[in-house]
């Protein structure tokens, strides 16, 4: 009993956790002090539901326990300012007038989870802070499953989320959901941290795993829920429908020892449909919501050409370069450049993809990215230039820090080795 009764503590932890720190928030301004009282309440919860079961309402129950540990901790410090004094006063107050007090704090609940998607994602905190604060709030993730999630030693992802609550609280970042000018800033670096924990899902850039199915997980629920707290940003749902069909291909994606299946590679009846078309219907929402196309809606776009297209060869290629000019024109990198000269080389053949990327190899930003001597040599052994191509496939390989992709790409030379049969691979 005890066993499923903490089965069930996790499973409402990783529902509940944003709600309730997000709540919590609005009542102390204080992320790190939210956390920790969620956490308290967390702690009850282990302590008191295996002996009485889990309540009716879990969500209310933490909330709760929550609240009261709030406003016993601003009743016993010393430090208390005046407007901290107030602020239990009214706490206390509120409880006595409004029975249903939890479910007031809950009417808000939707704001004040964009407001803590925006506090996690500050672009006063690095990049790496931002992912692991936000993983940890509002993925309900522990530090351990960050670290694990992105091989990184836990003491490193402890001290991020820590030295990041200490300068959200430093910096005296506002509660509150940017405007104006601002908004279109922030809301950028909040799609940035989601779109980055699903790509690190979606291709992991090292360790022996292809992928990490639990990080695009992550990804697409914290996703979906920014699209409902925000519906009226084309940008949310262009990476909504992005994240959504990319992830249709994940069974695809990987062979049955778990080495990667590549795009052209791959068995298509298994992409799932339901994916697709949820992904679909949220780049048709995007679309539909007018102006300029975003660097997301692009990409989805692009993706979408993939989805409908039951054969490799029904891919069409020549609106995808269209798409990529358009990307390019908007978002221009050394990366749109790159993929931009695939979708050539499959477009017009091998010769123009090559001239396009031979343009890039003085690029000093892709020095050590391995997908440019990955790509280079693809083109070149379609042209039939093998030895070229073979030291291409070697250099990709020492840049790659994924195991499953440097068994790859040494697959790829020894395909080009003299006299090899192997069947080319796209």
């Amino acid at each position: 009993m005890a066993t499923d009764a903490h089965r069930a503590i996790d499973a409402v932890w990783r529902i509940e956790s944003p709600r309730l720190i997000a709540g919590l928030m609005r009542i102390v301004r204080d992320v790190g002090v939210a956390e920790d009282l969620a956490q308290d309440a967390l702690v009850a919860a282990l302590e008191q539901w295996p002996k009485s079961g889990v309540p009716d309402n879990p969500g209310a129950w933490l909330m709760a326990t929550a609240k009261h540990r709030a406003i016993d901790r601003l009743r016993r410090s010393q430090l208390l300012e005046r407007k901290h004094e107030q602020l239990g006063r009214e706490l206390e107050a509120q409880e006595k007038a409004m029975p249903d007090f939890n479910a007031a704090l809950d009417d808000d609940v939707g704001d004040d989870l964009l407001r803590l998607m925006f506090i996690s994602c500050h672009p006063v905190l690095s990049t790496e802070a931002r992912t692991a604060l936000t993983l940890r709030l509002l993925g309900g993730l522990t530090t351990d499953e960050i670290a694990r999630a992105f091989l990184a030693p836990e003491p490193t992802i402890a001290q991020r989320i820590v030295r990041a609550k200490r300068t959200l609280t430093e910096k005296r970042v506002p509660f509150e959901v940017p405007r104006g000018v601002e908004l279109a800033a922030r809301l950028a670096s909040v799609l940035e941290v989601v779109y980055l924990i699903f790509n690190e899902g979606y291709s992991a850039t090292a360790g022996d795993d292809w992928m990490r199915p639990a990080l695009c997980e992550d990804a697409l629920r914290l996703g979906r829920i920014l699209a409902e707290l925000a519906p009226l940003e084309p940008e949310v749902h262009g990476l909504v429908a992005l994240m959504e069909i990319q992830a249709s291909r994940s069974k695809a994606r990987v062979g049955p020892s778990g080495e990667p299946v590549l795009l052209n590679d791959q068995d298509r009846a298994l992409w799932d449909q339901l994916l697709i078309r949820r992904g679909l219907a949220a780049l048709e929402r995007a679309e539909r919501l007018g102006g300029a196309r975003g660097p997301y809606l692009l990409q989805a776009a692009i993706a979408a050409c993939h989805a409908r297209a039951l054969t490799p060869e029904e891919t069409d290629w020549a609106g995808i370069v269209q798409i990529y000019n358009e990307l390019a024109q908007q978002t221009p990198s050394p990366v749109v450049e790159l993929n931009r000269a695939v979708a050539v080389g499959m477009s017009l053949g091998p010769a123009a993809g090559l001239e396009l990327i031979d343009r890039l190899a003085s690029e000093p930003s892709l020095r050590a990215y391995h997908l440019l001597p990955s790509v280079r040599g693809d083109l070149l052994r379609k042209l039939g230039r093998v030895d070229e191509a073979r030291a291409e496939f070697e250099r990709a390989a020492s840049l790659t820090r994924n195991t499953r992709e440097r068994e790859l790409l040494l697959e790829r030379v020894r395909a080009c080795a003299p006299g090899s049969t192997q069947p080319e691979r796209q």
